[in-house]
Order: C-alpha cells, then sequence, then structure tokens
C-alpha cells in the first residue's frame, strides 16, 4: 500500500475528511469530526511510512506480539493506538485495510447516537 491508496480507502469510507490540524506533514481523517487515522507524509516519503489506527486493546496487545512492524502508537495514547509500520512489507494490504476499517469502526462505536445516525 502507498500513501495514495491509502489515503483513497480511508476517503473513500462514509463521513470522511482530511485534514492537516497539527502541521503540513500529518495527514488526518476524520469520521464526524472524531480522528480515526493519521500519517507522517515525510515518513513514507524518506520510505519509512506508517499509519496511526485507534484499536481495540486486546486486540492491539495480540497485533503486536504477532507483528514487528505494528507498534503503540506514535505520539498517540499507547494502549488505544497502534502505529502500523506500512513499507517493511510485512502486512499484507488486506490486514492495512482490516485495521484501517477496525479503526473507522471503533472511532464510530464511540460517536454520539445522534451522530451515529447521520451514517445511516
Amino acid at each position: 500500500m502507498n500513501i495514495e491508496d491509502f489515503r483513497n480507502y480511508c476517503i473513500s469510507k462514509k463521513a470522511v475528511t482530511e485534514h492537516f490540524p497539527f502541521d503540513a506533514d500529518t495527514l488526518v481523517f476524520k469520521v464526524l469530526g472524531k480522528m480515526f487515522a493519521l500519517a507522517s507524509l515525510k515518513k513514507w516519503e524518506e520510505g519509512n511510512g506508517f499509519i496511526n489506527l485507534k484499536c481495540d486493546v486486546d486486540y492491539a496487545q495480540e497485533l503486536r506480539a504477532e507483528f514487528n512492524s505494528v507498534k503503540p502508537g506514535y505520539h498517540m495514547h499507547k494502549q488505544q493506538w497502534n502505529s502500523v509500520y506500512i513499507a517493511t512489507g510485512e502486512l499484507s494490504p488486506k490486514l492495512i485495510t482490516d485495521l484501517i476499517d477496525h479503526s473507522y469502526a471503533m472511532v464510530v462505536k464511540g460517536l454520539p447516537k445522534r451522530l451515529k445516525n447521520e451514517l445511516l
């Protein structure tokens, strides 16, 4: 997966917007105003691309134990976010999209009911 594939996959999800709220380097994807994925464009350009994704706490531990390419979230809450290193080639494109879907679902699950209804 390259950065364009990542962007296109995220932006294709319902009610997703993209932003640069922190700086001109950090691309952030939000669903109804809540962040579910982010990536440093500079890291991708350097060949060290990774994405930060929200994750269930237990599942995050399982992923980190199984894959060297999944680490506690860089500059994020270490229990609830993973940094998923794409450039290593260890993770299949299917697993990466599944992890993006999981992050999206985790954020949607935490939204107030009135906002969830907008996704119906």
